[in-house]
């Protein structure tokens, strides 16, 4: 599937999605681009960062590689997975990740339409790599696998049951080292 571009998507995402908050006008309150060709572990990002010159810097970033191959459906669940993070943050002013505001708005977006799902893990075809490090639920043991250690991740499951969607230091992963395979 040939790329599309991004910001007429944006914009229609914008509007129907977000309430048009997103933008000022015409104008986004981020750029929103595809990867040069190097973006081939993960679907998209968000970020927020500052420019040499001190200003603010929010970007979303998709993986020509991942997505150029895929149906629209992929880019389109995509760029709204990572307008709902830019939302969160620009817009709410939230340090949240995947938190109770993420699910609201993906299950609002979803319900709103059937052409595509946002969700908070895509299935896309990506190249596996062995996992670097084990992230172990002090609480309930669960174990999860991740390429680098996240400061102050915790586990969704155990903040959910025990802490009403809050997270919780007690909830905190512990990393292990995983072990190369033989």
């Amino acid at each position: 599937m040939p790329l599309v571009p991004l910001l007429p998507l944006f914009h229609r995402f914008n509007r129907e999605y977000f309430n048009g908050a997103l933008a000022i006008g015409s104008q986004p309150l981020l750029s929103v681009r595809w990867s040069d060709g190097r973006l081939r572990k993960t679907a998209g990002f968000y970020r927020r960062g500052l420019r040499v010159d001190g200003r603010n810097s929010c970007e979303i970033v998709l993986s020509r590689p991942l997505l150029e191959l895929l149906p629209q459906t992929a880019t389109e669940s995509t760029l709204c997975h990572e307008m709902i993070h830019a939302w969160i943050d620009l817009v709410l002013q939230v340090k949240e990740s995947h938190g109770p505001n993420f699910h609201a708005r993906m299950a609002a977006i979803n319900a709103a339409q059937n052409q595509f799902q946002v969700s908070v893990r895509h299935q896309f075809p990506v190249p596996q790599t062995p996992p670097r490090w084990w992230a172990v639920c002090p609480r309930c043991g669960l174990r999860s696998p991740y390429q680098r250690r996240v400061h102050r991740a915790a586990c969704r499951q155990c903040c959910d049951r025990h802490y009403g969607g809050s997270w919780h230091a007690s909830c905190v992963f512990v990393y292990e080292p995983a072990l190369p395979e033989a």
